[in-house]
């Protein structure tokens, strides 16, 4: 742990959070979670596995009307939240001219697929050079910075699905943490953020002090909840269970450090693809919050998926704001005084 002196311990780069919460120089190196959209399928097995291990219960199971979610959002019964978002726009340099309208596609079905992987039909993240040969008919792939143009004046509508598994931010710099009256919240030797639910008095100043909107209170009985990141099997030397859960790696958890290194290749390895929108979303330690133990690899704005653009942690100001409440307040007691004083001397109005 290094000297807490001088140091502005609410915002900016931090190390080593759990060693400036007490833990010792023998703790675990800091845990996180690195989703990759561009891998998620939207099976949910996530948000069923979270709910089991951590017996929370159901949260109303009612579909908005607009997409197959049923959850709308992260909750204190609802920790794992997949987005289901609907666009029409296609991904990278997927082929969406070619004219498929002469064929039997149910008659296709029922011979079975003999089709061999070279002349398969063109996925969503198919390099350029392999969707021309997929499609010799259609008009050359876009260039990779282009951006896809609205749908065919023909009135074809061609659309993508981008899902993400969201979840607690687990940051660097937790305003939830620091404005926690109980300690009901505090962070662990793996640098995630927990809450300690016997502890947690429900006054809810931690809810509108998270920057992302993720903590949120039971109304059965006004405590807060929120992703542990399964501390409890973390403990036991084990994974989280949303991501021992998912079939696609699109979960993927490890030391935080490392995490970071394969997702900067897995953008780049995306961008040589041709899906020039790849980005990945709270890894940089110089962020507002100092970066997320859990971070996102995106294929869109961070809008498109409900997630501010630029996260600040909410008590970032409090040094300055003490500093100038004390600067007025002094500057309001140097007045009175000077007005006591005055009255107190000779004509100045004393008696």
């Amino acid at each position: 742990m290094s000297s807490l002196i001088g140091r502005n311990l609410l915002a900016g780069p931090e190390p080593d959070p759990a060693g400036d919460a007490g833990h010792g120089p023998g703790h675990p190196p800091r845990m996180g979670f690195f989703t990759d959209t561009s891998v998620c399928i939207g099976c949910k097995a996530c948000e069923v596995a979270c709910k089991e291990w951590n017996a929370i219960p159901e949260d109303g199971l009612e579909l908005t009307g607009m997409s197959y979610d049923n959850t709308q959002g992260l909750g204190a019964d609802t920790w794992r939240h997949v987005a289901f978002i609907e666009q029409s726009k296609p991904l990278g340099h997927a082929v969406t001219a070619a004219d498929h309208s002469d064929i039997d596609v149910l008659a296709l079905a029922a011979q079975g697929s003999g089709t061999p992987p070279a002349e398969a039909a063109v996925t969503p993240t198919t390099p350029a050079a392999s969707a021309a040969s997929a499609a010799p008919d259609a008009p050359p792939a876009p260039d990779a910075a282009a951006v896809p143009g609205p749908p065919a004046p023909d009135g074809r509508t061609e659309l993508r699905w981008l899902m993400s598994s969201d979840v607690c931010k687990h940051c660097t710099h937790a305003a939830c943490l620091d404005v926690c009256p109980t300690g009901a919240l505090f962070r662990t030797e793996f640098g995630t953020v927990v809450v300690q639910e016997d502890v947690c008095n429900g006054c809810g100043y931690c809810v509108p002090a998270c920057p992302y909107g993720v903590i949120d209170q039971r109304k059965d009985d006004g405590r807060v909840f929120k992703c542990t990141m399964c501390y409890d099997r973390l403990g036991a030397g084990q994974e989280p269970a949303c991501a021992k859960a998912c079939p696609t790696d699109s979960i993927q958890f490890g030391p935080l450090d490392e995490l970071r290194e394969r997702a900067a290749a897995r953008v780049e390895q995306l961008h040589e693809t041709g899906v020039a929108d790849a980005r990945l979303y709270g890894a940089d330690p110089e962020d507002g919050v100092g970066g997320d133990g859990a971070f996102f690899l995106l294929l869109d704005d961070p809008e498109v998926y409900g997630l501010p653009p630029d996260p600040v942690v909410t008590t970032r100001d409090l040094p300055s704001m003490w500093r100038h409440a004390g600067v007025a307040a002094a500057t309001l007691l140097g007045g009175l005084a000077a007005v006591f004083a005055a009255n107190r001397m000779p004509g100045g109005g004393g008696r």
